[in-house]
């Protein structure tokens, strides 16, 4: 036979066993909400992961494309100083015009032209201390 004592014990024991239950449910429940509060914030790290890689690429779109803007402008400044040093310096070219006109005696009305020509080409060459206007 069952004593009262038995089902004491056992009463005893089958409560621990349903507040133990409820313990590690209101726990699993308190986990859950964690995991889901957890996903909602990694959701939306990726969403500012994707945008930043986003504005990276962008940023280095825009370095690139001022690089090469660079590289042109560099080259172009190359060529006008290249074509510059093969030119005849054009105050030189209007001095030396000036002083065939003042040797030759006589010559002064058959060089006038040659000589507003020289003047003419020595101001529209940019001195070696102006700016170029490329773009």
């Amino acid at each position: 036979m069952v004593s009262l004592e038995q089902v004491k014990l056992l009463e005893s024991k089958v409560a621990r066993a349903v507040d133990y239950v409820k313990k590690v449910t209101e726990e699993n429940r308190a986990i859950k909400d964690k995991l889901d509060s957890y996903q909602t914030r990694i959701g939306e790290l990726e969403v500012l992961v994707r945008q930043f890689k986003e504005e990276q690429s962008r940023i280095e779109d825009g370095i690139l494309s001022a690089l090469d803007r660079l590289n042109q402008f560099e080259d172009a400044v190359e060529r006008a100083l290249s074509a510059n040093e093969n030119a005849p310096p054009a105050k030189e070219s209007a001095l030396s015009a000036e002083s065939v006109v003042s040797e030759t005696p006589g010559s002064s009305q058959k060089n006038a032209p040659a000589k507003k020509e020289n003047e003419a080409q020595a101001a529209s060459e940019p001195a070696a201390g102006e700016e170029l206007d490329i773009f």
